[in-house]
């Protein structure tokens, strides 16, 4: 067994290590835990880069399989692989938990477990994006929520523990009609294959359920979307993110809008439309029907928000409900036989959950910024500050002109491609005024940042705020910023660095 089939197991290894050291540096080896933890999540980050300069056409060359369980007619294994869908998420967590490792080096309240909560979510959420057996897919789902769980009753806000049980019961509760939808394939599978043995694989159930009654699999594609869309969140089933966001603590909000929400549309692209292609066109309406509820009313949202960390968790659900559009629009071309939609449409689906990963970790590392250094989030309470902390008020413009899709930045291609594909699928159905609803969206985001903007950085001085205790950001904030406007901007400048790795899946993907 060579290096490179070794990455992917070290992927999900190396932190699961961090995390048991790090837990353990109680005492007065506490104040060595975030310098252990931050080792640990960049030898993860390097791993990562390792895999990402690999040409996409030759990353099979790390896929991983070794039997777990192949007893009593039950095959459950440890197949780990990474493709066009996988890959930018497993950069995108390895990154972000560089940088919430370096920003919350102040971290003082029982900073390791802290840090080896941090660790147990990458664990996870590495586990998630690249495991190909649907058991182990669900353990790591469920691996990721606990710690998350944790972080936001031990570290949160006030209101932690309504937040964090709010948070964990909508999430349990659907994944546990997923993991329903997910045996029900698995034996179905089984039962098509005329086969004893009941085999997890990815690829054994996707083989054998193009084939199953479309009917069954419509049924299970509901079950299946239900999980997924809780965790998204898409509207009416959101609820539970706000109040997750705002509790939270900065580590957390960065972790659970950049990488955690997409596993909701990584589930619906790898399980629903993957394996489930006689759904597709039954369920295309509707997919594309709560993508754009959730749109306008995210955005709508947001106008009446003061907490400025509030305003942006709606604004994710905006987002968010960009790409299930986007998933849909694709559903449609599979349904139609339309392979350049097919592509368009999951091609940019990807795309946006690799963009807002970006924004939404750098608008919510300026949202705890204000917190921490001001002493408040609230809108009203801050006016005039562009004076009084400039490199702050600049990072914080950079972030919301991102988050609004400003041509050059990486928000805009996102957008830019899902309307693309969304005109493609109502232009031959002769709804074309459903096209408004995006622009509309487009429309609100621009309004409520701006005006956000106006209120906290400009006009006139505020004098609610005790300036003595008012500071701008430090080097290590700046820098952990900066990178991310770096990134941001290295994006949006050559997209086709993100959308090289996407394409290839997504050509694949419409031609069968």
């Amino acid at each position: 067994m060579d290096f490179n089939t070794l990455i992917l197991p070290l992927l999900i290894l190396v932190p699961l290590i961090g995390a048991v050291l790090t837990l353990f540096m109680g005492g007065n080896r506490a104040k060595y835990a975030n310098l252990v933890a931050l080792v640990f999540t960049l030898i993860t980050l390097v791993l990562s880069l390792v895999v990402m300069i690999t040409p996409v056409g030759e990353l099979d060359k790390f896929n991983f399989t070794a039997d777990w369980i192949n007893a009593g007619g039950l095959k459950m294994s440890f197949i780990f692989v990474v493709d066009g869908l996988s890959i930018l998420m497993v950069f995108l967590t390895a990154m972000l938990e560089v940088l919430v490792m370096a920003f919350s080096y102040k971290q003082s309240d029982r900073p390791n477990y802290f840090y080896a909560l941090l660790l147990a979510i990458e664990v996870g959420l590495m586990g998630v994006y690249l495991s190909a057996d649907y058991f182990l897919f669900y353990i790591m789902w469920e691996v990721s929520l606990i710690p998350m769980y944790f972080l936001i009753s031990w570290y949160g806000g006030p209101r932690r523990h309504y937040s964090a049980i709010k948070f964990f019961i909508y999430t349990h509760v659907a994944s546990l009609i997923m993991l329903i939808g997910i045996f029900c394939m698995v034996f179905e599978s089984a039962h098509l294959a005329g086969s004893a043995t009941v085999d997890f694989s990815f690829a054994f159930v996707k083989q054998w359920m193009a084939g199953a009654d479309s009917v069954f699999q419509i049924l299970v594609f509901a079950m299946l979307f239900f999980g997924f869309a809780v965790k998204m969140p898409a509207v009416p089933f959101h609820t539970w993110l706000p109040d997750a966001h705002v509790e939270a603590p900065t580590a957390g909000s960065v972790l659970l809008a950049g990488v955690m929400l997409k596993m909701g549309s990584y589930g619906i692209i790898r399980v629903c439309i993957e394996a489930l292609p006689g759904a597709l066109g039954s369920w295309q309406y509707i997919v594309i029907a709560i993508g754009l509820v959730s749109m306008i009313y995210g955005a709508y949202a947001c106008i009446a928000q003061r907490d400025l960390k509030k305003m942006v968790a709606y604004s994710s659900i905006s987002h968010m409900g960009l790409v299930m559009v986007a998933m849909g629009a694709a559903m449609g071309g599979a349904a139609a036989g339309d392979a350049n939609l097919v592509k368009m449409g999951i091609e940019f689906a990807i795309f946006q959950m690799f963009a807002h990963g970006l924004i939404s970790g750098m608008l919510f590392l300026v949202c705890g910024t204000a917190g921490h250094n001001f002493g408040t989030r609230e809108i009203p309470l801050m006016g005039g500050m562009a004076g009084k902390v400039p490199v702050y008020a600049a990072f914080m413009m950079f972030a919301f002109m991102a988050s609004l899709g400003l041509p050059g930045l990486i928000g805009f291609w996102g957008e830019f491609g899902i309307i693309a594909a969304f005109y493609q699928w109502i232009e031959p159905n002769g709804m074309l005024y459903l096209l408004v609803i995006c622009l509309l969206s487009l429309l609100l985001t621009a309004g409520y940042y701006l005006w956000a903007m106006q209120r906290t950085l400009f006009g006139r001085l505020t004098t609610k705020l005790d300036f003595a205790h008012v500071h701008d950001v430090d080097r290590v904030e700046a820098v952990v910023l900066g990178v991310l406007a770096f990134a941001i901007a290295i994006y949006g400048f050559w997209p086709d660095l993100a959308l090289s790795y996407v394409t290839g899946y997504a050509q694949a993907w419409a031609v069968i």
